[in-house]
């Protein structure tokens, strides 16, 4: 298969996922997943979100054969919901970053809040939490897998998860210039100090800012 059919296989496969980024699959998002489900690298029966009829949609798409979902990848069930207890909450602002879809508010210090309709389920800020104060009810009870999941709230959750990542990389990517920036003015300061006269110490920190800014570079959008 060439590279630009297996592309397109990738994709109609990450159309058929819930887009819940839960990384219940092994992979750490429903792209790696479909991925490698397209090269032939990783079976369907991994996406517990899914269920049973997602294996069925997998396995119209991909070719496979129709198998019982993997129990090590977890068991289908209703789709969860988080909830924080907000008298417990610190603030700490960890959930907010293991957020795949961006859907805690809140501040440093202040109280978080999950807004319910956006939330996928994928369970990713209960480990992050340091105080334990999040909770997940049942969000479908007696619905699962597909019957839990609309293909909006898919759609949505892609679009979502993926201006997150572009999110995170920007954040990255600007916090690299920054301390380029830094590095680079404190390398003016000292070349320009009467008292740095050791040429050894002057091209450790000079090798300190080129890495820095090679950093940035590489982060920059191309």
């Amino acid at each position: 298969m060439t590279p630009a059919a297996l592309a397109a296989l990738a994709d109609r496969i990450e159309d058929t996922l819930p887009q819940t980024q839960c990384t219940r699959c092994g992979f750490p998002d429903c792209r790696h997943y479909a991925e490698a489900i397209a090269a032939g690298v990783a079976p369907i029966n991994q996406c517990p979100p899914g269920g049973a009829e997602g294996i069925t949609r997998l396995a119209a798409v991909s070719g496979q054969t129709v198998i019982a979902l993997n129990p090590a990848n977890g068991q289908e069930g209703p789709r969860k919901l988080a909830v924080i207890d907000e008298d417990w909450c610190i603030g700490c602002t960890l959930c907010i970053k293991a957020c795949p879809v961006d859907c805690i508010v809140g501040a440093p210090k202040v109280m978080h809040t999950v807004i319910e309709h956006l939330c996928t389920g994928c369970e990713l800020c209960i480990p992050v939490c340091p105080v334990d104060c999040i909770a997940l009810e049942d969000a479908t009870p007696g619905y699962s897998g597909w019957a839990a999941w609309s293909a909006a709230q898919a759609d949505e959750a892609r679009s979502r998860y993926a201006a997150h990542v572009a999110r995170t990389a920007r954040d990255l990517r600007e916090n690299d210039e920054r301390l380029a920036a830094k590095a680079q003015a404190k390398l003016a300061d000292l070349e320009n100090a009467s008292t740095l006269s050791d040429p050894a110490a002057l091209a450790r920190k000079r090798a300190v800012v080129e890495a820095a800014l090679k950093r940035a570079r590489d982060r920059a959008p191309k």
